[in-house]
């Protein structure tokens, strides 16, 4: 005959495996208030500085997109070349360097932090969007005269002079967002840390299968 175990009110504290350590309720809580905090102190950095770069967005559309000849007599104004591919040629060109910037601020923010989190994408996403509108309206301010007919007459008749820089579609917005998304998400999968795998506790090998309290021959 063996010995009756001990019965499972009786055991001394800390031998059960499957036992939660005490506060151990409370230590997700006190970890995750100074993780959080970091999370949103990023995302603001992220958000403010893409925003900034908007700058650099409309400070090369306005130098790049092709410009758009404009020509006035005494009733009207006129495009000087009608079949002219520049009126929609501010948009490509505005589509195409915010798909570029996209790509190098997803990058940026990548190198910035690489274990990613909503937050930081947010901030990524808000800042692009944010520094889009941010280039289109510089490009705007920076540009050729908006008032068509007061650039007309300080021109003169017969005199040729450039449009005003504007942006017909206005979805030209989201290229910067779009292509800096992707890319955040394709370096995220690809090179992104990988959490650990959990460990699991296991009970010790020599526990009575029939249960606590029983005895056997």
């Amino acid at each position: 005959m063996t010995a009756p175990l001990t019965p499972p009110h009786q055991q001394p504290p800390g031998d059960d495996p499957w036992q939660t350590p005490a506060g151990g309720a409370h230590l997700g809580t006190v970890e995750e208030a100074p993780t959080m905090k970091k999370d949103v102190r990023d995302a603001v950095i992220v958000a403010v500085a893409v925003t900034v770069a908007g700058v650099a967005l409309g400070l090369l559309w306005l130098w790049l997109a092709p410009r758009v000849p404009l020509i006035a007599d005494d009733k009207a104004v006129f495009l000087k070349d009608t079949e002219g591919e520049e009126a929609i040629g501010g948009d490509g060109t505005f589509i195409l360097i915010a798909l570029g910037l996209g790509a190098l601020s997803a990058a940026a923010v990548f190198l910035f932090r690489r274990t990613g989190g909503i937050a930081l994408v947010a901030g990524l996403a808000v800042g692009s969007l944010l520094g889009s509108v941010l280039a289109w309206r510089l490009g705007i301010w920076l540009g050729p005269n908006q008032d068509v007919v007061a650039a007309a007459k300080a021109a003169g008749k017969g005199v040729t002079f450039d449009a005003p820089l504007k942006l017909d579609a206005k979805g030209a917005l989201l290229a910067w967002p779009i292509a800096a998304m992707a890319v955040h998400l394709g370096l995220t999968a690809l090179f992104a840390p990988r959490d650990p795998e959990p460990a699991w506790q296991v009970p010790p090998l020599d526990a009575d299968p029939q249960g606590p309290g029983s005895s056997g021959l």
